[in-house]
Order: C-alpha cells, then structure tokens, then sequence
C-alpha cells in the first residue's frame, strides 16, 4: 500500500520560512517523479513544484518560483519542499504526489500526471 505523509506545516508570520517534508513509502521511490500541489480556502488545487525522479529536473510555477525550491532524498525516500520569503496569499493546504516516470517534466504540472497523493499539511501565513 503506497502512503505519502506530509509534515512540516504550520503557521509563519509573512516573509518567514517554512520546510515540508514528504514520508513515501510502498513505492520504487528512487524511479517515482513527485511534486508539491497546493489548494487555498475556496479555491481549486494547483501546482506548485515538481521534480523528476532522479532529482535533476525541476519546474515551478511562476508564483512560486524563487522563493520555494523542490528537493528529494532518494535514500530516504522523502521530497521536501523549502519556502522562503512567504506571503499571505501562500496559504493553503500543501499536498505531496508520487506518478510514474517517463514524462516530459512539463506534463508533472498537471494532476493527471500523479498516481498517489498525501493527505495534506495545513500553511498559514499570516500578514
């Protein structure tokens, strides 16, 4: 059974920093693209950061980009997700997802592309 678990989360004043991490396990992880997904109060889910599963390729989105960067653990089977200079608008329930490798890293943006997803862990950036 494939879990993804997330941890990290939490509340952070603006242009504070945060780390999230994401536990995976009952997977080949080390050939599994993963990536950081994001929904908002109200609002759909949507991409954040996305990384192939030999870690060499990235991609962001643009709201993100420069301020968060992906990374993952192949011996650990965890990715993480590092944010810096955090805003208000930042916040939302981040959630991890595992898909099979093989695509163009520019289809990881896309939720179809994921097999597994975490249950979530809550940010909360205040102003």
């Amino acid at each position: 059974q494939v879990q993804l678990v997330e941890s990290g989360g939490g509340l952070v004043q603006d242009g504070g920093s945060l780390k999230l991490s994401c536990a995976a396990s009952g997977l080949t992880f080390s050939s599994t693209a993963m990536g950081w997904f994001r929904q908002a109060p109200g609002k759909e889910r949507e991409f954040v950061a996305t990384i192939t599963w030999t870690g060499t390729s990235t991609a962001y989105a643009d709201s993100v980009k420069g301020r968060f960067t992906i990374s993952r653990d192949n011996a650990k089977n965890t990715v993480y997700l590092q944010m810096n200079s955090l805003k208000p608008e930042d916040t939302a329930v981040y959630f991890c997802a595992g898909g099979p490798a093989g695509f163009h890293i520019s289809q990881y943006r896309l939720q179809m592309a994921y097999a597994y997803w975490g249950q979530g862990t809550q940010v909360i950036v205040s102003s």
